[in-house]
This record gives structure tokens, C-alpha cells and sequence, in this order.
């Protein structure tokens, strides 16, 4: 037998030292780890920063989501329930709603050769039903804003992943080198803020450039493009010397993966000053095409996103708050005439788009997606002075429903159904894991095979869920 340290020299307190030293080691490498220093080579799951070939052939190339936060009702646009009439005021099961079923007040038609069932508030979508793949059977995990915001834009319910906008850029990178990857267009903050583009332990290179679009003027948009004090060839020396610096210091710490991020970030910027001021330009669009688009924050602003898609950006998100009232789809009360004041807005604009890429030929290649974080119940939920007058509607995690178009799904379908009155799904079930399963499948990607090892485990936006919904792509 072979004894490896004879008993007179590995006493007990020399076991004990040993021992924590490799606790010690383990707990430093999981804390590299999770400061980006043990390299991503390693750890990107053989998709990222070196590689921006999708696992298989893409139907789309680039993703705009239509982000109507704060939950539309899903009875009163996409998913009709004549039921409601017949059991208005009844009380559900539970006797959690005081004032019972609401029957929604619009009128629904069929529109376009499919036939696609939609509300009268969206006149100009109705235009283009057969573009549309209507999914009414999405369901979420949670009936809170925040929570099911960061699941909608990240698949966990904590701020603590990255947002799929980061995922996606991590996957595929820029078609720009100019731009960035992923860039959210908000005016002004939304519930939860930062954490909805956050690129999180992914390198900071892939968080979304946030851009306030409450002024739409490029130079309040994209501020201090141009340095009042010296030209573009002085400022380029500066950062070629500022460069030169950082990648002398970057070769005696080749894993340092926050420096090389900061590196890339100091290169972009100084890109953008040229190509940003003329792809932030709204300007530059014939003025009949922005009157086709409404006056409105958000009509302009999906204007903008089609510019940047159209420019190589990958992944674009725009947010919606009303800008008459600066208030989201969130409904509680008023909910029928608030609806008369979003719904016009939001149709005129997404109408628009999917018309605009179109006409340019990037419908095809450009997947669309427009929702918001839930729906809204079936049931009117009373004022804070508990009157029968300008209810509104609850939260509603159950069922809702999101529009998507173009980048290769089929147009002009109806997927999934829910009960006779709204409440729950009961055909063809989407989860939000599913969606986003699908979404990265568009673009050519594995949902399981998109990861980022760290802390000793593969992360995914899908985490340990997620089916591709197969039966809506063309």
C-alpha cells in the first residue's frame, strides 16, 4: 500500500488547513467567475463575441418587439367573449370581483382572406390580418407588473439575467459595427427601468443602448455626438492613444473580460458619433411617410426602430406609454375609454411599420412582436371609491394574447384559445419560455444550446424550460 503522507506528518489541524485552502480556491474561482474574469472562450457555450453564425439558417435577421407595457386586455383587442353579455355582473367563483363579468363594449370582425377576428379599435391592423399570426393562448407565472416584466424580457422573475435583447446580441452581434446591437427606445423611464435591457453577467458590450425618446430631436436622442471643442481627426488620436493603453494593459490580463468590453464600448462610441446622427434622424424621412406613422412618441418611434434594423441593429425594442398622458396600458380604471385612447395610437403606428418593412422587402427577414407583460381579467374591477362608474380591469396572468409578424411566421393564423369568457387557456398553451424559445429559433438559434456557463453552471434564457412552437412557423 502506498501511503502519501506518512500519519506523523498530516495531523488533524494540517487536514483541516489543507482542506479549506481548496474551500478557499473554489470560492475564488466561482467569484472570477462571476465577474467575467475566467474568459468566455470557455464559457460562451460556443456562440459569442468570436462567432456570429446562428446554430442553424434563420428565417429572421432582426427582431423588433412592440413592448405595450402594463398589459393590454386581451377581451377587448384580439380574443372576443360574447359570453360576457350573458354573464355580465355575474360574480366567478371565489367572489374575488365585486362588480362581476364586463362584456366589452367594441365591436369584432373578421378580417383580410384569413379572416382574423379583431377588435374595431384597430382599424388600420385590420388592413394587415393577414400578416399577422394572433396567438391568444400566451399565459404567464405572475399578476404583478415587475415580476412578470423581467419575465417577459428575461425569463426569470428576479433582475438578476440578462435581457433577451442581450442574449440575442451576444448570439449574433451587430450586422453594424457602428451601431449597436440592441437599443430600446422609451420614453422616459418604465416600471423596473434598466434591469428590462440589462445585459447582466453577459459582457456589458451587450446591454441595450436606452434612448430616451421623449424629445425626438437626434442631438436630445443620442446627446454629445459632436465635441464642441475639438475635431473628429483630434478626437480619433485621443483614442488611439487611449486604445494603445488599454490593450498593452489588456495583453498582461487576456481573461479580463470587463476590460475588453470597455474597450469594444470606447470604440463603438466613437463609431456612432458619424453613423448615429444620420440613423437617429427622423428628418431625413419624407414627411408623408411620418404622417403615416401618427405624430405620436410611439407612432415616431417605430418609425426609428425600422431606421435601425434597416441600418444592421439586431434587436430594437420600443416601449409604449401614452404621451398625452404618459400612462402605460395599465387599466384599472377607465378601462374602456382608455383603451379608445391607446388602441388608435398603437394600430396606427405597428400598421405602419409592418406596411413600411413591406415595401422595403425586410418584413420577410424581420420578426415583429407586439404584447405587453399580461392581460387583463374577464371582470371589472371597482374605482378606489368602489362606484359602478369608470371600472376598469385587473391584472390577469392566465391569458393574453401577442401579435407577431414577418421573420417567419405564418401570417394570417389564430393560434390557441381561451374559455368561453376569457379566463384561462385551453388550447395550445404559450408560456413565456415558449415564446422566447420560439423567438430564438427564428433567428437560427437553439434555445438549450444558447448558454453562458458561470457560477459553475450553464445559464439560458429559457432556463430549464421552453418548447419552439412549431405549428406557427412557415
Amino acid at each position: 500500500m502506498t501511503v502519501l503522507f506518512p500519519p506523523s506528518l498530516l495531523t488533524r489541524r494540517d487536514l483541516l488547513r489543507r482542506s479549506c485552502a481548496g474551500v478557499g480556491i473554489l470560492g475564488l474561482a466561482s467569484a472570477l467567475d462571476a465577474a467575467g474574469l475566467l474568459g468566455r472562450a470557455r464559457a460562451n457555450g460556443g456562440v459569442g463575441d468570436s462567432r456570429r453564425a446562428p446554430h442553424f439558417p434563420a428565417r429572421a435577421k432582426r427582431v423588433i418587439v412592440l413592448f405595450m407595457n402594463g398589459g393590454p386586455s386581451h377581451v377587448d383587442t384580439f380574443d372576443p367573449k360574447p359570453a360576457l353579455k350573458k354573464h355580465e355582473g355575474e360574480i366567478p367563483d371565489g367572489g374575488h370581483a365585486k362588480l362581476g363579468y364586463m362584456p366589452s363594449p367594441f365591436a369584432f370582425r373578421a378580417n383580410g382572406e384569413s379572416g382574423v377576428v379583431m377588435s374595431e379599435l384597430f382599424p388600420h391592423l385590420a388592413r394587415c390580418a393577414d400578416d399577422l399570426c394572433v396567438i391568444r393562448s400566451m399565459h404567464t407565472d405572475t399578476p404583478n407588473h415587475e415580476p412578470a416584466l423581467l419575465l417577459m424580457h428575461s425569463g426569470n422573475q428576479q433582475p438578476i439575467r440578462p435581457s433577451m435583447g442581450a442574449w440575442v446580441s451576444y448570439a449574433l452581434g451587430s450586422e453594424n459595427q457602428n451601431l449597436p446591437a440592441f437599443v430600446v427606445l422609451t420614453p422616459g423611464r418604465p416600471v423596473v427601468g434598466p434591469q428590462l435591457w440589462s445585459s447582466s453577467f453577459l459582457s456589458g458590450s451587450h446591454q441595450g443602448m436606452a434612448v430616451n425618446t421623449s424629445d425626438l430631436r437626434v442631438e436630445r436622442m443620442v446627446p454629445d455626438l459632436a465635441n464642441p471643442t475639438i475635431d473628429r481627426a483630434q478626437q480619433k488620436q485621443q483614442l488611439e492613444l487611449l486604445q494603445a493603453l488599454n490593450r498593452e494593459h489588456l495583453e498582461k490580463r487576456p481573461e479580463d473580460a470587463a476590460l475588453e468590453a470597455q474597450i469594444k464600448s470606447l470604440e463603438t462610441a466613437f463609431n456612432m458619433q458619424r453613423e448615429a446622427a444620420e440613423a437617429f434622424d427622423l428628418r431625413r424621412e419624407p414627411e408623408a411617410l411620418r404622417a403615416t406613422y401618427g405624430p405620436t412618441t410611439f407612432g415616431q418611434s417605430c418609425l426609428l426602430a425600422r431606421r435601425l434594423v434597416e441600418r444592421g441593429v439586431r434587436f430594437v425594442q420600443v416601449c409604449y406609454i401614452d404621451s398625452r398622458s404618459n400612462q402605460p396600458w395599465d387599466t384599472h380604471q377607465d378601462n374602456d375609454k382608455r383603451h379608445r385612447i391607446l388602441c388608435p395610437d398603437s394600430d396606427q403606428a405597428t400598421a405602419a411599420l409592418l406596411a413600411d418593412l413591406k415595401t422595403r422587402g425586410l418584413l420577410d427577414d424581420t420578426l415583429v412582436v407586439w404584447g405587453g407583460e399580461f392581460g387583463r381579467t374577464p371582470y371589472a374591477q371597482p374605482t378606489k371609491a368602489d362606484s359602478k362608474k369608470a371600472v376598469g380591469r385587473d391584472h390577469h396572468p392566465f391569458a393574453f394574447t401577442t401579435l407577431l409578424a414577418g421573420g417567419g411566421v405564418k401570417g394570417g393564423l389564430t393560434y390557441g384559445a381561451t374559455d368561453e369568457l376569457g379566463i384561462t387557456v385551453v388550447e395550445k398553451p404559450v408560456h413565456v419560455h415558449d415564446l422566447h424559445a420560439t423567438i430564438l429559433h427564428l433567428l437560427g438559434l437553439d434555445h438549450e444550446k444558447l448558454t453562458y456557463r458561470r457560477s459553475g453552471r450553464d445559464f439560458r434564457l429559457t432556463d430549464v424550460y421552453g418548447t419552439v412552437v412549431k405549428d406557427i412557423i412557415a
